[in-house]
């Protein structure tokens, strides 16, 4: 899940500069209790390590495409995110995804043509810059703990970015992801709201499987998040609740989900 400096920044970076003890000599890092970011964004990836955790407040599907992505959805809807208010606050405690918690820092390659990483930051974020208050990210020249911690985070999430990636691989490899479509029909409506735009596994190609194929993946941990994200699906019909009670479901009856 490293990502380069480009153009096409991930998701949440406006900008992105590598973390130098000579450029930031004197910044600091503070945490806030708002994240800006958050507010409108529906999907959040995720890894495969986060996905009990995640599944007990978020609905987790896969984007579409060659590539797919474990997503976690706050908000069914694109623009709508169900667990923060306006300044982006989450309104009720719940597992904030390591992709979140990592913003504004991540690792990213500065030579296309190298595999080493090195830590870069947002510039635009407000929990970095030049203020007295928060940890300071530079002592006589050298990293301090608070960077050399946030470090050490990034790496793991990489390291679970590749597992991600391995345990997807797997899934296509035994063809178990379908194009998934949810209909929810609201009281009071003669027609249903249908979210399609995201990929889910098949339970009936999951059913059908070898049974050397699914003892390998019970062995490996693969059953096991495949049943967390089946089971997290139940929670679509909650959030589309939230979002009724808030006002923000659409008036079109056939929208995208991811």
């Amino acid at each position: 899940m490293a990502t380069a400096p480009a153009n096409n920044l991930p998701l949440f970076y406006k900008d992105l500069v590598p973390l130098s003890s000579i450029d930031h000599t004197d910044y600091h890092a503070r945490s806030l209790d708002t994240a800006e970011f958050l507010v409108g964004q529906h999907a959040i990836p995720l890894t495969s390590d986060e996905f009990v955790s995640a599944s007990r407040y978020f609905p987790i599907v896969f984007s579409s495409g060659e590539n797919p992505v474990p997503l976690a959805l706050m908000g069914l809807n694109e623009g709508v995110n169900i667990f923060v208010d306006d300044q982006g606050k989450l309104i009720n405690p719940v597992y904030v995804p390591a992709y979140v918690r990592r913003y504004p820092f991540m690792l990213a390659r500065l030579n296309p043509d190298s595999e080493d990483l090195s830590l870069c930051f947002d510039p635009t974020s407000p929990a970095i810059g030049k203020f007295e208050e928060g940890d300071a990210l530079f002592a006589d020249g050298q990293p301090t703990e608070p960077v050399n911690s946030v470090l050490e985070f990034c790496r793991t999430f990489e390291e679970a970015g590749q597992r991600t990636s391995m345990f997807v691989e797997e899934l296509k490899k035994a063809d178990l992801l379908m194009d998934g479509e949810v209909a929810i029909q609201p009281e009071g409506n003669d027609k249903p709201f249908i979210y399609r735009g995201f990929q889910m596994v098949d339970e009936n190609k999951l059913r059908e499987l070898r049974g050397d194929v699914l003892r390998k993946m019970m062995q490996n941990g693969i059953l096991a998040l495949i049943f967390a994200h089946l089971f997290s699906l139940q929670l679509m019909r909650e959030i589309f609740a939230e979002q009724v009670r808030s006002g923000k479901v659409p008036e079109l009856i056939q929208v995208p989900a991811v």
